[in-house]
Parts: C-alpha cells; sequence; structure tokens
C-alpha cells in the first residue's frame, strides 16, 4: 500500500499526516511543527545576532522569511540571493536592488549561505529516523501561492486562476490538487520540485477539501448548498459548494476583518451579492460566485476550519474535525482530493 507523507505549510505552523491507507486515521502518525518560514527566519535571526552576512539561495518559498531578512537589512547586515531565491521577497525583480540585495548566483566572500526552501528532503529524513518512521512512497504538499502576475496586481491576477477553474474546470473540487500546478503559482512549482514531483495545492483549497474527508458534510453538500470556510493565521477563503461543484469564491487576509465583518461578508457571499470590488476594496482578495443554483437552499449550512476559527465562535456555524484534528484538515484534504480523481 501507497504510504503518503502529507504537508500543510502555513505561515506559523506546518501540520503533517503520514498517511497508510491499511491503517485506522487515528493510528497514522501526526505532527504540527513550526512552518518552514519560521525554521528558516530563527536561522537568519542567530546569523544576525552573530553580525554575519547572509546568501540566500534554494527555492521561492513562503514570504513569511521576508521580515527576518528585513530584520537583518535593518540591522545595517548585507545580504545577497540568487535570482531563484529572490523570487521570495518579489515577483518583480527590480525591487530587489532598492531592497539593498545583490542577486549573485555564486556566494560572496564572507557571507553565510542559507538556503531557500519549503521543503527541506534532508531535514525530513532527519526528522523520520529520530522518529524512527518509514520513508514515504510519495511525498504531497499545500501552500498559499498568491501566483506570478506580471503587470497586475497578484489578487486580481489570482481570481483570473478561480474563474477559470469554476468556468473551464466545472468547479470540481478535486481539481485543486494538482499533478501539474499552473505555470503562474510559481510557489506549488518550486515545491513539487523539491517534494520530488508530488500532488501539490493551494493551502486554502486544501483545507476545503478536508471539509468533505467528513463523510456528513460530504453527503449534505450533496442535498443542499453549504459553505465552507477555512481561517489561517494570514488568509481565509470560502467556497460555496453544492453536487460536487464549487459555485463561489470568497478570499480575504485575516488581519482584515473581525467576526461580526466577516459574518456579513458570508450572508452576503451566500446570496450572490458580494462583488469582487468590495473585497478587494477591503484590502481582501476579491470574490466571485456564479448563478446560485435555487436547489441550494441558499448555502447557509457553514463549517468552519482553520487556527482562527475562533473568529466565528457563537455564530450559526460548526467547527468539524476531519480525521478527528482540525489542524490537519489541510493533510486530509490532500487525501480526499486524490481520492476523488481516482
Amino acid at each position: 500500500m501507497t504510504t503518503t507523507l502529507c504537508l500543510d505549510i502555513g505561515s506559523g505552523t506546518q501540520d503533517v499526516l503520514l498517511y497508510s491507507p491499511d491503517r485506522e486515521i487515528e493510528n497514522c502518525p501526526k505532527f504540527v511543527l513550526p512552518s518552514p518560514a519560521l525554521q528558516i527566519g530563527r536561522r537568519v535571526e542567530a546569523l544576525r545576532l552573530k553580525g554575519e552576512n547572509i546568501w540566500l539561495h534554494g527555492s521561492n518559498m513562503g514570504g513569511g522569511v521576508t521580515r527576518f531578512i528585513n530584520g537583518h537589512l535593518k540591522a545595517g547586515l548585507k545580504v545577497a540571493c540568487t535570482e531563484k531565491a529572490a523570487y521570495t521577497m518579489a515577483d518583480d525583480l527590480t525591487r530587489i536592488p532598492a531592497m539593498g540585495i545583490e542577486m549573485t548566483d555564486s556566494c560572496p566572500d564572507g557571507f553565510v549561505p542559507v538556503r531557500l526552501t519549503d521543503f527541506d528532503e534532508a531535514w525530513w529524513h532527519r526528522f523520520m529516523e529520530a522518529a524512527e518512521l518509514p520513508w514515504p512512497d510519495e511525498v504531497a504538499a499545500c501552500a498559499q501561492d498568491h501566483g506570478f502576475h506580471p503587470g497586475q496586481s497578484n489578487r486580481m491576477g489570482r481570481f483570473k486562476l478561480w474563474r477559470t477553474l469554476l468556468d473551464e474546470g466545472g468547479g470540481r473540487p478535486e481539481a485543486l490538487v494538482y499533478r501539474t500546478p499552473p505555470a503562474m503559482l510559481t510557489r506549488l512549482a518550486d515545491l513539487q520540485a523539491d517534494i520530488g514531483g508530488g500532488p501539490v495545492a493551494d493551502t486554502g483549497a486544501a483545507a476545503v477539501l478536508g471539509a468533505l474527508f467528513v463523510d456528513e458534510i460530504e453527503r449534505l453538500s450533496f442535498e443542499r448548498g453549504i459553505t465552507l470556510v477555512n481561517i489561517g493565521n494570514s488568509h481565509l477563503i470560502a467556497f460555496l459548494l453544492h453536487a460536487g461543484r464549487i459555485h463561489g469564491v470568497y478570499e480575504q487576509h485575516t488581519g482584515c476583518v473581525d467576526g461580526e465583518k466577516l459574518w456579513r461578508d458570508l450572508a452576503a457571499f451566500r446570496k450572490g451579492c458580494l462583488s469582487f470590488e468590495q473585497v478587494f476594496d477591503d484590502n481582501g482578495h476579491g470574490c466571485l460566485c456564479l448563478d446560485l443554483p435555487a436547489e441550494a437552499g441558499g448555502f447557509e449550512p457553514t463549517f468552519v476550519l482553520g487556527p482562527r476559527r475562533g473568529m466565528l465562535d457563537g455564530y450559526d456555524v460548526e467547527f468539524p474535525s476531519p480525521g478527528g484534528d482540525m489542524m490537519l484538515a489541510g493533510c486530509f484534504g490532500l487525501i480526499k482530493g486524490l481520492a476523488m480523481q481516482g
């Protein structure tokens, strides 16, 4: 039986499931670890305290590490990087020299190399050996990827991707797990290369699929429309789902809303009355709805996941725990999406 190491890489944590289909899900090893951005950021911070200049190389990874790099620059220390690593800091590479960062393919004299990656295979081999766990047959991973959209807002470009999914992809939720990610999703492309070519997905999308890992929620979604919400530490996403199809997408930055504001947005979203511009002007990503089917009944049952789900505590929502562990919703979503693909 194929074992899969599933990673949900967030801004604060990476949530991990070693999945084996011949074991009860409760007996599959699970971990909640600091995110790669925090792990690497702490290495950068330690070098700052030692007064060391750094050279960044490796992959385009989560932007959470950027604050540590900025701290290095503010301390008057030097930072250099390769072109590939530079995409972690900015999609527009003309901004890199303006930040005070030198771009070079080799490590300058007097600099300490720091590898950027959302998946450090050597680190994971050490971790698995220490835990006395076998190396998996496959690695699958999800991470937040705004996408690379030259000449336009990443937020607007991202919603072109959602429009393609809803219009041309039939809105199938399993299509959110990529064997080949769209070209614009450069972080996922680098992540896929680093994990050895396994499937990848956007974090929010994987969490939504995680809700469908719960049989009762999936059955209900065919009986009537439901709203699935994932409130992450930095981003939140909601989908309107009915009869195996996504009918709407809402994305916002978690720090831009409180519970009352989010609940108002969701109420308008369910009715198809929330525009892209309203969310975009609130500093969110946007909103997109198809013509909502009457048989969906208003999409009122609302299921909320994510580390900041408490924002909607006290509202008419349910807090499911896919596989018995809410923090691993994205991991269970990867498993669910792959199973739905057949």
